[in-house]
């Protein structure tokens, strides 16, 4: 073999086995991402029921249930659509109501949402841009600006 026949074997197998990590690390990722989404994008959207999603929004107020031990519900709001979640662990310090949280689960056969994690966020600072841009056009919004 020439040693320009030798270099182009070893560029192509270096090549071939890149493209195979790449596609097995894509492939493992698949089911671990999650995007977050807003009540009315998970009712628009194809999620179905047991699927892994994050969801997003504002409590609603008035609706948050304590139920015995841990379990609580609340309602999930974006200003156009809303969703029950149901969740039972220990809420974060700054949940409250009519505060921006993000939820991750799955959603239940009745269309309600099963939360195994709670997020609280600080204030509406971090909310999404689309997000914020959706309740200020419905008055709801009480932040400053939306955030970049």
């Amino acid at each position: 073999m020439t040693r320009k026949t030798n270099r182009l074997l070893w560029i192509g197998t270096i090549g071939c086995v890149l493209a195979i990590a790449v596609g097995l690390t894509l492939f493992a990722l698949q089911s671990g991402i999650s995007f977050a989404m807003s009540p009315s994008e998970l009712r628009a959207s194809s999620v179905k029921p047991g699927q892994r999603v994050r969801l997003f929004g504002l409590v609603e107020e008035g609706s948050v249930i304590r139920g015995e031990g841990l379990k609580v519900g609340f309602v999930l709001s974006d200003a156009d659509n809303k969703v029950k979640v149901s969740y039972n662990n220990i809420l974060p310090d700054l949940f409250r109501e009519n505060q921006g949280i993000i939820t991750e689960g799955s959603l239940g056969a009745d269309g309600s949402f099963v939360a195994d994690t709670v997020l609280a966020k600080h204030d509406e600072n971090y909310m999404p841009a689309d997000m914020a841009d959706k309740l200020k056009e419905k008055g709801v919004w009480k932040g400053e600006e939306a955030s970049n």
